[in-house]
């Protein structure tokens, strides 16, 4: 499930309930539909990634990222395979439910997002391994969860939301560059053309940067926009976080990256829950 990542999909949805509250506008029921079909389609995403890769040949033995099951002989791979499509159906069941609340344009979004659980690891054009991971980051972890839970929670549109959407893209976008820039060696092995194996670490590390840069200053502009100067805490948070993970991030290799994983998602997290706070007390 690889439970370090989980509170990238936790945060986009998260930003939503806070941006509701602030408007006024918060419905509980689909609010908490959107979280639990976000963490299963998060999950059934690393369940597939995992038996793609595997039966791919892009993972190894003894990689330097966390233990992979399937790889390591942990799991089998058809218990893998049942284990996705039991998620990914789970994912569907609970996507259906908000329907009810949204109308039956959902039904292409939720068609949309199981294509892109699959199509980041496998088909014809796996975005895993053609340098788009980051893109399809920002889009399936910011722009769509934060927009569409806003918008089944308050039952409109907002552009502050808008803003904050891609900015918790981008945020999430640092947690697959950290990955990366940790797997180019294996990744290069295997003929995983990731964007740290075609640009380099260095270039990749500036991208962190900028990405903490740009998230921040989309944040501030949505919270004025918003008139809660409150809320701007989550965005000096986030820079003291990012600029302190960036700096170790350059002097890391390998396993000594495993940490700032983690600690990248717990950064965006942490933005999410302050937003979400000071929407609900103050």
């Amino acid at each position: 499930m690889r439970l370090r990542t989980l509170p990238v999909s936790v945060a986009g949805v998260l930003t939503a309930w806070a941006w509701a509250l602030i408007d006024g506008r918060f419905d509980a029921m689909p609010a908490v539909l959107c979280l639990a079909f976000a963490l299963l389609a998060q999950i059934a995403s690393n369940f597939a990634n995992e038996y793609y890769d595997y039966t791919a040949g892009r993972d190894r033995v003894g990689r330097e990222g966390p233990r992979r099951g399937v790889t390591e002989g942990d799991i089998t791979p058809a218990a893998m395979r049942k284990a996705t499509l039991v998620t990914i159906g789970i994912a569907g069941c609970v996507g259906l439910s908000l329907v009810a609340w949204g109308g039956w344009w959902l039904l292409a979004v939720g068609a949309l997002i199981a294509v892109g659980v699959f199509a980041y690891s496998t088909g014809p054009y796996p975005l895993s391994t053609h340098g788009w991971g980051e893109v399809a980051v920002v889009f399936f972890f910011g722009i769509i969860p934060v927009n569409l839970t806003y918008y089944l929670a308050a039952g409109c549109w907002s552009s502050e939301v808008l803003l904050s959407s891609v900015a918790i893209g981008l945020m999430g976008a640092n947690v697959l560059i950290i990955n990366n820039y940790r797997d180019r060696e294996d990744d290069l092995s295997v003929g995983k053309r990731t964007l740290c194996v075609r640009w380099g670490r260095r270039c990749m590390a500036r991208i962190y940067l900028a990405d903490i840069i740009i998230a921040s200053l989309l944040l501030t502009v949505a919270v004025i926009m918003a008139g809660r100067y409150e809320s701007l805490v989550a965005v000096v948070v986030y820079l003291l976080l990012g600029l302190k993970l960036r700096a170790l991030m350059v002097r890391r290799l390998g396993a000594q990256l495993n940490p700032l994983l983690g600690g990248t998602a717990l950064s965006m997290f942490a933005v999410a829950v302050i937003l979400l706070v000071c929407a609900a007390v103050l």
